[in-house]
């Protein structure tokens, strides 16, 4: 019996094959099972025009069997086999692929699914065994045969007793060391896991003999051993089954135990697609994020499968960061994978399936808004953040798919609104879309311009993350309408009449003015009769891009350095505050200066900006009160 040495000769091509091509161990059983699944295949697609076989699809079956006492694992299935030719070929020849061939020989329009495509799934065995047995009998054949190989130094095949067509695969597992449990894939409840996690759909039944206990019949304290045969994976896919056939409840109970959650998701997409792109995909959008959700350790992704194998947990391709929030998976037959079927290579396929994915997921997160406002906004406090994120970060290349999804509180209804509501609200005369930006509903409230805009029965979009003022500058308008922030200088509310009094009252305390200005030189870049207020006596606004609300944001960041926005300290020329200025001088510059410098503190504290000397503030109230 001579030995045959593997046609990829190479000792360094085997050793990539066993230790670098797959990057878990596990992996090797997934392999296993979807190369009988191929035999099984070849088989059933035969029965359909060879009545020979006699054999339909549910006698056919893979079956585990772990023999801890003498190190084996035994993988088989009742599927095609294998000649002794097919053998050399299929397994001596590394990255030759017989289920590869198979398709090939058929017509484009057979209907033909085959798993195994790379022909190295078989060498991830070598990974936990140091001598592999492969007995096979190929259907129509009457000579079994068997072939052994203990790795790179070759292998044999001689002739063997085999009574049914199929392939039998026997692993003699590597002995445990220090650093290696080789005999962990011995464990049922261990195989059962993995099967669970990658085969759990594969379409024909998984079979192990498992042993457990029960109580004896007629006893309730002693138990009895037993063994059972089971079937380890559940075969049909619920997404693979008919939306009409699958309740809520199940689609829930999917979700909970797949993804580990304890709350029912706020929707379901269920998606069949064919044509151009052939998948099916089904996912969840949740009511909660996760613990790390906004935490560098949370890694997007759905699930993929190819043709109900398992490839990956976390698909990052396939999902948009935008929609990082969504659980699920997608299963095709149409993904160029790489030769370990571990990952997924880039293609326009992936690309595709992606940007329908991401449509899709828009679309459903809008009937929601529309028909089930209540879920939406649970939705939205839980992941509208990485929303608006998506957008700004994007600088505007999202504008279209993400916009319509935004919300924000409004003083004028209430509440959240979008912006489409917001603009359909909108009184006739609203030049500007009017916004606030502060760190909570409250303080937005107390804002002096606030008073002002509300008058007018305009509402107020109340902008409490960080990123909202930026997101607002970066969409510019929306519609034909403009953002206007509240604390950016001039509102466009006064009239005509108003607006000439206010220049009239700035050119005629011109020089009290500037006087004010350079007692706050290097803090204000001026002073100035407001038209923004109309009971509060002061306020600060800005000017340019970048707002006071920008400036506290920024300056929080590490490594920022100095941000400072323009200010502005605004008077309001109608309240007794002012003439109680006017009076002051230029008589008194003296008092005036001090009364400057607590005005402009109180505006800061408006603004809920840090005093700059909190004890001169407080000496300063005090002798107002002596």
């Amino acid at each position: 019996m001579a030995k045959k040495q593997f046609k990829a000769e190479s000792k360094k091509i085997l050793d990539l094959m066993i230790n670098s091509i797959y990057t878990n161990r596990e992996i090797f059983l997934r392999e296993l099972i979807s190369n009988a699944s191929d035999a099984l295949d070849k088989l059933y697609f035969r029965s359909l025009t060879d009545q020979s076989v006699g054999l339909g699809r549910e006698d056919f079956c893979i079956r585990i069997t772990p023999d801890p006492d003498a190190g084996t694992l035994k993988i088989e299935d009742n599927g095609i086999g294998m000649t002794e030719q097919e053998l050399s070929e299929n397994l001596g020849t590394i990255a030759h692929s017989g289920s590869g061939e198979f398709v090939d020989r058929n017509q484009p329009g057979d209907e033909v699914d085959i798993i195994g495509r790379f022909g190295v799934g078989f060498y991830s065995a070598f990974m936990v065994a140091d001598r592999i047995e492969v007995r096979s009998l190929a259907f129509g054949e009457q000579q079994a045969h068997l072939w052994v190989s203990s790795g790179a130094d070759g292998f044999t095949i001689t002739p063997a007793e085999k009574a049914s067509a199929g392939t039998e695969i026997t692993l003699h597992l590597k002995p445990d060391t220090d650093t290696e449990n080789y005999s962990e894939f011995l464990d049922s409840y261990r195989i059962m896991e993995i099967v669970k996690r990658y085969s759990d759909y594969v379409r024909y039944p998984i079979r192990m003999l498992v042993k457990s206990r029960r109580l004896k019949e007629g006893s309730e304290s002693e138990y009895e051993d037993y063994t059972e045969d089971r079937v380890l994976n559940s075969m049909v896919p619920l997404w693979r089954r008919d939306k009409k056939e699958i309740t809520k409840q199940q689609y829930e109970e999917f979700f909970r135990d797949r993804f580990h959650a304890f709350e029912s998701p706020l929707g379901v997409i269920h998606q069949k697609a064919e044509g151009t792109l052939n998948y099916q995909a089904l996912l969840y959008i949740p009511g909660r994020a996760d613990y790390n959700y906004y935490s560098r350790e949370f890694k997007k992704g759905l699930m993929l499968y190819s043709r109900g194998v398992l490839i990956t947990d976390c698909c990052e391709q396939l999902l948009p960061d935008c929609f990082s929030f969504v659980k699920g998976l997608v299963d095709t037959e149409d993904l160029s994978l790489n030769i370990s079927r571990e990952t997924l290579q880039q293609d326009h396929q992936v690309k595709a399936i992606a940007a329908a994915l991401e449509k899709r997921i828009k679309r459903e997160l809008l009937a929601m808004q529309k028909d089930r406002r209540e879920d939406y906004e649970t939705f939205w406090k839980a992941f509208g953040l990485n929303i608006k994120y998506a957008l700004y970060s994007s600088f505007g290349a999202k504008r279209e798919l993400l916009e319509d999804l935004l919300l924000f509180e409004s003083s004028g209804k209430g509440g959240y609104v979008t912006l489409k509501e917001y603009l359909d609200s909108m009184p006739e005369g609203q030049k500007y879309i009017y916004y606030a930006a502060g760190s909570d509903l409250k303080t937005l409230a107390s804002v002096p311009q606030a008073e002002l805009v509300t008058s007018q029965g305009y509402g107020i979009l109340c902008f409490t993350d960080d990123v909202d003022e930026f997101v607002c500058q970066m969409l510019g308008r929306c519609g034909d309408k403009e953002f206007r922030s509240i604390t950016g200088g001039d509102l466009g509310l006064e009239s005509d009449e108003q607006q000439q009094e206010t220049e009239q009252k700035q050119q005629q305390h011109r020089e009290m003015l500037e006087f004010m200005a350079n007692q706050l030189e290097g803090k204000v870049s001026e002073v100035k009769v407001s038209s923004s207020l109309k009971s509060h006596p002061v306020c600060l606004t800005s000017k340019g891009p970048l707002s006071i609300e920008m400036e506290k944001v920024l300056g929080s960041m590490p490594g920022a350095g100095e941000v400072k926005a323009e200010k502005v300290l605004e008077l309001n020329g109608s309240h007794r505050v002012f003439d109680t200025l006017c009076a002051l001088w230029p008589e008194q510059q003296d008092k005036l200066a001090r009364y400057t410098g607590l005005l402009y503190n109180q505006a800061l504290m408006i603004e809920g900006l840090p005093l700059e000397d909190p004890l001169a503030f407080a000496n300063g109230i005090c002798e107002l009160m002596v």
